[in-house]
């Protein structure tokens, strides 16, 4: 294949959340989602310090799941200033392990799955993020978010090296004591915060249209 003819544009995925961050700079849908926590959950969101958690992968799944939540627990335990909210997965075999560990712990709350624009605005509104999705390793770079990866191994392998996301894996104390440096080390936090996102600036779709408008083009003069 002509290497030529290959053009690195982004990925789309960032213009839509980038497209849903600005939708969000509006006073009164802020203060709609803020009132819908409120509301659905008891959970005000100006206080404290939020930790953003995902985690639902079959892989880990069992006595991996089971360390992943005792170190979010800790991180609970040990930071009474910070609040931890946890989407939780429907899956049976995700429920159960987070509701036995973690559901007793006044600053965890544990709630149903949200639509993505909701969920975008939370992710724009925690200070950090532990999961592991291989979407959010994508998107929460791009909101200035450092991202803990809760897993052995991922595929995204460029935000590791971009220094956007670290992989943490399964190990309870592992998680613990990296969360732990973010919160209380500023200096790693903006390092982490600051880098630029691999995976796209918001105008991937520019681009193609761009290259393909120059293709037409050229195919027009033939």
């Amino acid at each position: 294949m002509d290497k030529r003819k290959i053009f690195v544009t982004g990925n789309t995925v960032i213009d839509a959340l980038m497209m849903i961050v600005k939708k969000q700079n509006n006073k009164r849908i802020q203060k709609e989602i803020k009132q819908k926590f409120i509301l659905n959950y008891g959970i005000s969101l100006d206080n404290k310090k939020l930790i953003l958690v995902t985690g639902h992968r079959r892989e880990s799944l069992g006595r991996d799941f089971e360390n992943i939540c005792k170190g979010l627990k800790k991180i609970a335990l040990s930071n009474q200033d910070v609040q931890i909210i946890y989407p939780v997965h429907l899956n049976p075999n995700v429920q159960k392990p987070v509701r036995k560990i973690l559901s007793s712990i006044k600053n965890v709350h544990l709630i149903e799955p949200l639509d993505y624009f909701t969920f975008v605005w939370l992710m724009n509104r925690a200070y950090l993020i532990l999961t592991d999705s291989g979407g959010i390793q994508e998107e929460a770079p791009s909101l200035g978010k450092p991202v803990l990866v809760m897993r052995k191994k991922t595929e995204r392998i460029e935000g590791i090296v971009a220094g956007t996301a670290k992989l943490v894996g399964t190990d309870s104390e592992k998680i613990y004591s990296e969360a732990k440096e973010l919160l209380e080390n500023i200096r790693l936090y903006q390092k982490m915060a600051q880098a630029v996102n691999p995976y796209g600036d918001g105008k991937a779709a520019e681009r193609i249209v761009e290259h393909l408008a120059y293709y037409d083009a050229l195919l027009g003069e033939r």
